[in-house]
């Protein structure tokens, strides 16, 4: 373990689990050695200030499933059966506000449908939530919508393109773009799509 950095943890006990706080030092070197490739990011825990105003746009809106709650300070969703994909507490930010502009923090969760027409299903669920968008954008490799939760957190809907569509440099590298995305064709993908069966 002599080539690991030094680490410099307090171990901190809350009333809902313990956690472990304080800094790890780290050099300047990166690791040569990528990571596992079947490595994903499996889920994302949300702070938020109301627990039901959370659930009204996660559950309610976005359709994702409730899993399972602990009265009003947290509760975990999921699609597809997973135990959950997004966790929302209330443990350090009952009432709180959003973190002010130009501090550190989540850029957004980015949540990814299986298809262009889900992607679509979703766009129509914001629209009949009367919920705005920040934008919407292709990127060559996803279209996405974006958007801020009932907290402030920003939020990505976006599908993938095939791997084998994504848009490529001369030598094979991704070459990413950000474009307008347009809505009323999306929209479309959505017609004679009922809730949920996209």
């Amino acid at each position: 373990m002599g080539g690991l950095p030094k680490r410099a943890f307090s171990l901190r006990v809350h009333e809902n689990g313990t956690t472990m706080t304080g800094s790890m030092k780290t050099g300047t070197k990166r690791p040569t050695q990528t990571i596992h490739p079947g490595v994903s990011i499996g889920h994302v825990h949300l702070k938020v200030a109301d627990l039901d105003r959370a659930l009204d746009f996660y559950q309610g809106v976005l359709g994702l499933e409730l899993t399972q709650r602990f009265g009003g300070e947290a509760a975990f969703l999921s699609a597809g059966g997973y135990h959950h994909h997004i966790g929302l507490n209330t443990w350090e930010s009952q009432g709180g506000s959003p973190p002010p502009p130009g501090t550190t923090g989540l850029y957004h969760v980015a949540i990814l449908y299986p298809t262009r027409a889900a992607l679509a299903d979703a766009l129509r669920r914001l629209i009949e939530a009367r919920i705005p968008l920040e934008g919407a954008a292709d990127h060559g490799v996803s279209e996405a919508l974006y958007l801020r939760d009932p907290d402030g957190n920003g939020v990505e809907l976006y599908w993938d393109r095939p791997k084998e569509k994504w848009p490529r440099t001369p030598d094979g590298g991704l070459a990413m773009f950000t474009r307008p995305l347009d809505l009323e064709a999306l929209l479309k993908e959505a017609d004679g799509q009922p809730h949920g069966k996209t």
